[in-house]
């Protein structure tokens, strides 16, 4: 047996999301209204009951579950593997800086291909084979029955989704992008086959039934 529930939470707003900047695995904090982010999704997280915290190592994602361990007394336990993308020399650039930059990588990225983000990243494939890998370890080490709560960004968290339910990998694409503070719920069937998508992209501000 296993963890009963997964919910992979993308972290809060930062300054580089306000324009679009390609933040990769760049260390950068919360803004204010991230904070505020973290701790209205905190407090509806926090009615799971969760018996783990898990997190990317980088400050957005970790200061976003600071406000879950504040309301759950939890330790937040770090793993790299639940980092966003590697996206090599494009970090800090914005869009129409990196169709200057590389214009036919580019053209390949917004097509939807699985490309490495620049010349020196990592691909969509790569980045939903670590995070999966994560979170079949963490399910498997969870108290059975449980709900964890896993602290990521909003690539890892889609790629590893698509992974981790064992659905084709290209049809990642086809999952809309997470708003910041917003999170999956992954559930197990109780016939223990099989995890499924139960919720995704839902926000503090939804009026979420907890079951």
């Amino acid at each position: 047996m296993t963890a009963a529930r997964i919910i992979l939470w993308r972290h809060g707003r930062t300054e580089w999301n306000i324009v679009n900047r390609f933040q990769g695995q760049a260390d950068i904090p919360l803004d204010e209204v991230g904070y505020e982010q973290a701790s209205r999704a905190a407090e509806v997280l926090a009615r799971y009951q969760p018996s783990a915290l898990h997190s990317s190592d980088l400050s957005r994602c970790y200061q976003t579950a600071e406000a879950l361990a504040q309301r759950t007394g939890l330790e937040i336990i770090t793993d790299k593997r639940l980092r966003e993308i590697h996206v090599g020399s494009w970090e800090g650039l914005l869009g129409e800086e990196v169709r200057a930059a590389d214009p036919e990588l580019a053209r390949r990225l917004w097509e939807g291909e699985d490309v490495r983000r620049s010349p020196t990243g990592e691909s969509p494939s790569e980045v939903g084979e670590r995070v999966s890998e994560a979170l079949t370890e963490m399910a498997e080490a969870a108290q059975d029955h449980s709900t964890i709560v896993v602290a990521t960004h909003g690539l890892a968290g889609r790629v590893g989704t698509c992974r981790f339910v064992g659905l084709p990998f290209d049809q990642w694409r086809r999952f809309g992008g997470l708003s910041n503070c917003a999170w999956v719920s992954i559930d197990r069937h109780r016939s223990g086959a099989y995890w499924r998508i139960e919720s995704y992209n839902v926000t503090a501000d939804a009026d979420l039934e907890i079951r």
